[in-house]
């Protein structure tokens, strides 16, 4: 079968199930935009498709804080566990100021999503806070987070539901929370949480798990469509833990760094940006790549994604590729760091443009996998080291990558949707066996 003609059924699948292919913003909609596809190649159940479409529970709470200045600030957060059938939910936190329930949801699904394909036990789960940590001492975000899992503690639990560190959160806020929920349990539960300091509990690799596991999926797509890494031009949009560790990677295989951009501005250098140099720069200024010296030209931030280049790491937001940008940006590997950068109707064009699409909840899966074995390594008090950790990762990652190619293959159809069918099939399995449909 042809590329165009498998479009064209899916075109027609989406409109036998009621849905436009017009672009839609809400990053919910998306997410059940694209199971609804999978769901019709896959001939689900309707009473499974059903279940799979929306949080199996979700959690709203009220969050009274003492600022410094002594006046009670509230907040409201959020905790989200989509699907459980395959195990605990497990997922992040995010500290963010325009934080919304949808964003939670979606995110709550492509975690189900990416615990599924990388085969590991677990369900998906999301949290969130609406606040600006940029605005918040350290004592008010601890007394924040403290107040977050006072509230969410109720169901949370190793064999409950496993937060994580997300946007603008770290090592330090998780810290903050097990030991909040241990108090609240009368004893310590590590486990509880991942993303922990290494004193509490975490787990090495970590760190740069998200963006080793980008590198690994990248280097497995060169070999599928012969690109030698050797000189490879990258370019990175967001230069925080998952782009920057991803650049570095990358660069060590070989790789040039020749664009890069983050809410600072975004640059050009076609003789190649030392990510090494750059990501210490970031760490040590607030943040932003704006103001290393090794930049080169600034540009439009909506020309980055259009530079030349083989490797296009989105790291940043989502919704950056839509149908509007889609045909200019012709990279050889698109691979997503971050959490829905693509739409769904920016697939098709992609496709059609030969551009491999490595989909997010494939590409960025690495965090959760070695979150989950920090959860293993905590259950057990039995702790690995750095080659070990990296030999588990590069299993579960390189198994999964070819799961979805060799899908992708079977049934002609672009790699987000064949990690759908991958992904959702193993957890209507499970909903299946356990008879909930």
């Amino acid at each position: 079968m042809n590329r165009n003609g498998t479009l064209r059924e899916e075109t027609a699948s989406l409109h036998a199930i009621g849905l436009s292919s017009a672009s839609e913003s809400n990053p919910f909609r998306i997410t059940q935009r694209q199971l609804d596809q999978a769901a019709a190649i896959l001939k689900l159940d309707p009473a499974i498709h059903e279940l799979l479409r929306w949080p199996l529970r979700e959690m709203h709470v009220t969050l009274p804080v003492r600022m410094d200045d002594g006046e009670v600030k509230v907040f409201h957060g959020f905790r989200v566990q989509y699907n459980d059938a395959r195990g605990p939910t497990k997922g992040g936190i995010r500290f963010h100021p325009e934080e919304t329930i949808d964003t939670v949801r979606a995110l709550a699904a492509w975690m189900t999503w990416k615990c599924a394909l990388v085969d590991i036990p677990l369900g998906g789960g999301k949290g969130g806070v609406i606040c600006d940590p940029r605005q918040m001492s350290q004592g008010e975000l601890e007394r924040l987070s403290r107040a977050y899992v006072r509230q969410v503690g109720r169901i949370l639990g190793l064999e409950q539901d496993v937060p994580a560190p997300d946007v603008n959160t770290n090592a330090q806020i998780m810290a903050w929370m097990v030991d909040e929920f241990s108090f609240m349990q009368g004893h310590n539960e590590f486990g509880a949480i991942t993303g922990k300091p290494l004193a509490l509990g975490g787990s090495v690799g970590r760190q740069d798990a998200t963006g080793r596991g980008v590198s690994i999926t990248v280097r497995e797509a060169a070999k599928i469509i012969h690109l030698d890494l050797k000189g490879a031009r990258m370019v990175v949009q967001g230069f925080g833990n998952v782009g920057s560790n991803s650049a570095l990677i990358l660069q060590e295989m070989g790789c040039k760094l020749v664009g890069v951009g983050d809410i600072s501005g975004a640059y050009a250098n076609p003789e190649g940006i030392d990510a090494r140099a750059l990501q210490a720069y970031v760490r040590q200024n607030n943040g932003l790549v704006k103001g290393f010296a090794g930049l080169g030209q600034e540009i439009a931030s909506d020309a980055l994604f259009e530079l030349p280049c083989e490797i296009l790491i989105p790291a940043a937001l989502e919704s950056q590729i839509t149908e509007k940008n889609a045909a200019r940006i012709k990279p050889r590997i698109l691979a997503e760091g971050a959490n829905g950068p693509t739409t769904p109707d920016a697939d098709p064009i992609l496709y059609r443009n030969g551009v491999y699409v490595i989909p997010d909840f494939l590409c960025n899966a690495g965090g959760v996998t070695v979150s989950y074995f920090e959860m293993v390594q905590n259950a057990y008090n039995f702790y690995w080291d750095l080659e070990m950790v990296h030999q588990y990762l590069e299993l579960r990652m390189v198994a999964a990558f070819h799961a979805v190619h060799e899908m992708a293959q079977r049934y002609q159809v672009h790699n987000r949707l064949a990690a759908y069918l991958v992904a959702v099939n193993r957890v209507a399995e499970a909903m299946r066996v356990r008879g909930w449909a």
